[in-house]
């Protein structure tokens, strides 16, 4: 579930994001001002059958998951007072999941693990205080829980450990243009991926039934600085980087019977490879047992699906990314995992042409995900505030 606005693949005219925050006005506007062009969808591979990224005896590790219907929860919301409020939610409506931050968009962990290999590395925050009390609460509220795992996107781990990011040609750590700015961690590092496994792991025996991971990328433009960021890589390409951890972290977590899930960007259903931040939509659909895509519709530019402004047209954008996310993953056959988009339950003031979004508006993008046989969703506010009153079953 994500913090910025990535400029992904200016060149094929959109702008991609991460899921927004207080701070993704000032990209948006920049994009939003930006040439931007309508992308021709490129004929889907087909699923290669002597695929090294293909998995093995692919099965459901809960099969007796229901239809999620779920929300963001930050560690400060599950851990604190709102937590109350989101109960009542879930409890008045038909929402039956959270998604809940357990490594956040800094890098902290949000809770004692009891882990103490992860407590040594000194990258836990307790924000969650009472963890078995917490996952008690949800179940006594019959409320799924999903565990949000930020990966790539580490400033915490960045900074304790240079050697596992990337560093500028005076030596000193990378960071993006954010203010502060962010940092990275290195896909093709085996130590990063064993991190965050381990830290799902845990999440798993708390008592957690998904794991869902989020930044599952390299930076974004991280194509123009690959050649002057200093950094360890081989001979692997970054889309094989980033699918190789999914895969390996898929088959770590599936004998603990939790399920996996990625976040990737809602333009990955409607372009090319993006070659640049290592995103292949396919390769890394097959190895998961949901995929998540974020098809916001303040995120897409000018001319998207015939919309002038997409996010003035809900169930417009939200008919036609889904469209095109079916005609990427069909082609995976058995392989083709959950789809269970992230929409939009927030106002987009920073959008030339914007509308303000209330109950309408959240159920245009419900019906629109219904009409094209999707039957789950995740709901995104950064500060898990959410309409009232909405009829999820559209």
């Amino acid at each position: 579930m994500e913090l910025l606005l990535a400029a992904l693949l200016m060149a094929w005219g959109g702008v991609s994001a991460d899921h927004p925050d207080m701070t993704f006005e000032q990209y948006a506007q920049a994009a939003m001002d930006s040439k931007t062009a309508v992308v021709q969808q490129a004929p889907p591979p087909a699923v290669n059958p002597g695929d090294s990224l293909k998995p093995v005896n692919k099965r459901d590790p809960q099969p007796a998951a229901p239809k999620v219907k779920g929300i963001y929860v930050t560690a400060h919301s599950a851990g604190g007072s709102r937590l109350e409020s989101l109960l009542k939610l879930t409890d008045d409506t038909e929402l039956n999941a959270m998604v809940i931050d357990v490594k956040d968009d800094w890098g902290y962990i949000t809770y004692d693990t009891g882990n103490p290999e992860l407590q040594a590395m000194d990258t836990t925050q307790k924000i969650i205080r009472d963890m078995p009390g917490l996952m008690n609460t949800l179940k006594a509220h019959d409320v799924f829980p999903i565990a949000r795992v930020v990966v790539f996107k580490d400033t915490v781990l960045a900074k304790k450990r240079p050697d596992l990011s990337y560093l500028n040609e005076d030596g000193t750590l990378w960071g993006n243009g954010k203010n502060p700015p962010d940092s990275f961690v290195n896909p093709y590092k085996k130590e990063v991926w064993d991190y965050n496994v381990s830290i799902a792991k845990e999440a798993a025996k708390a008592g957690f039934k998904e794991i869902q991971f989020d930044y599952v990328r390299f930076p974004e433009g991280f194509e123009k600085r690959a050649d002057t960021l200093k950094y360890d890589k081989d001979d692997r390409s970054r889309i094989d980087a980033v699918a190789e951890f999914v895969k390996y972290a898929r088959e770590q977590l599936t004998p603990l019977g939790v399920r996996v899930s990625v976040d990737i960007f809602g333009y990955a259903a409607s372009v090319p490879a993006a070659e640049g931040i290592g995103q292949d939509f396919e390769k890394i659909s097959q190895n998961v047992d949901v995929i998540c895509p974020m098809i916001y519709p303040s995120h897409y530019t000018t001319g998207w699906f015939g919309a002038k402004v997409p996010d003035a047209q809900p169930y417009v954008t939200i008919d036609g990314a889904t469209k095109d996310t079916h005609k990427k993953l069909d082609p995976l056959q058995e392989l083709k995992p959950a789809i269970r988009p992230w929409i939009q339950d927030f106002t987009a003031s920073w959008v030339q042409g914007y509308i303000k979004y209330g109950k309408k508006e959240v159920e245009d993008q419900i019906r629109a995900l219904k009409d094209n046989g999707v039957d789950e969703f995740l709901l995104w506010n950064a500060g898990n505030t959410y309409t009232p009153n909405v009829d999820y079953n559209q």
